[in-house]
């Protein structure tokens, strides 16, 4: 049975969510408690590991126990973007360059291996498996081009987010005006939606004198950690996971 969650409005809504808070979370974890990125990342490694398998040993679609391990990816690959970035020092470009060949290696085995990389065929452990790998690729590198669009270019905090959310509607229109592939627009939005949360986390986060709100990571997270519990909750009640599709 396939245990990813349909995609719907909802569904980016709560990603971009849930993406944002593993932003804030992260931070709040390597520098608010200032334990440090190499610290942090086994920490949330061990934390997506657990949520992990609990969502492959469930017997069904679990909304909670799935938002959990998008949740787990997106701080874990927070921590594992800044170690790169900054620790290991290769800087926002080459670490997003190396995550970038990395993620279309992992598309390109699971693709020679299962035959599709649609989430619609998510319906064994390896390609539940597989699929987790890219998500959690996908959310590292979001957070780099992120982290690279603010600092790296600078964008900043608009400029980077207008153009990402430029990118997402371009997405969009071509999802509904075209016959491009499905699967591909669908892989495409969900990297883009990571930079997107990852940019709206330190718009939140960071200080008015860098172009921020300065709300801080502990009371950011806590809100937005309210929000994504309010989304999966009315979601589910609403049923919009049932009667939805698949990429």
């Amino acid at each position: 049975m396939n245990k990813i969650a349909p995609i719907t409005l909802s569904f980016w809504i709560t990603k971009i969510c849930a993406t944002t808070l593993g932003e804030t979370g992260g931070d709040l974890l390597s520098m608010t408690l200032n334990i440090g990125y190499a610290v942090s990342t086994l920490i949330l490694l061990v934390f997506f590991a657990t949520t992990l398998i609990l969502q492959m040993k469930a017997d069904r679609f679990r909304p909670l126990l799935y938002w959990s391990v998008i949740l787990s990816t997106s701080t874990a690959g927070t921590t594992m973007s800044d170690f790169m970035d900054r620790t290991l020092g290769l800087g926002y470009a080459r670490g997003s360059v190396i995550l970038i060949l990395g993620l279309v290696a992992a598309l390109s085995v699971w693709r020679y291996v299962d035959g599709s990389i649609s989430v619609s065929k998510i319906d064994s452990r390896r390609s539940e498996g597989f699929y987790w790998v890219v998500v959690l690729l996908s959310n590292t590198l979001g957070t780099a081009l992120g982290d690279f669009l603010i600092d790296g270019s600078g964008l900043r905090f608009i400029g980077g987010a207008a153009l990402v959310g430029s990118s997402i509607a371009v997405v969009a229109l071509l999802y509904e005006t075209t016959d491009l592939s499905r699967v591909l627009l669908f892989w495409i939005a969900f990297v883009l939606t990571r930079p997107f949360g990852a940019m709206f986390g330190d718009l939140l986060t960071k200080g008015s004198e860098i172009g921020g709100l300065g709300f801080g990571t502990i009371l950011s997270s806590a809100i937005l950690g309210v929000i994504l519990v309010a989304t999966v909750v009315l979601t589910c009640r609403r049923g919009d996971d049932v009667d939805a599709g698949y990429a």
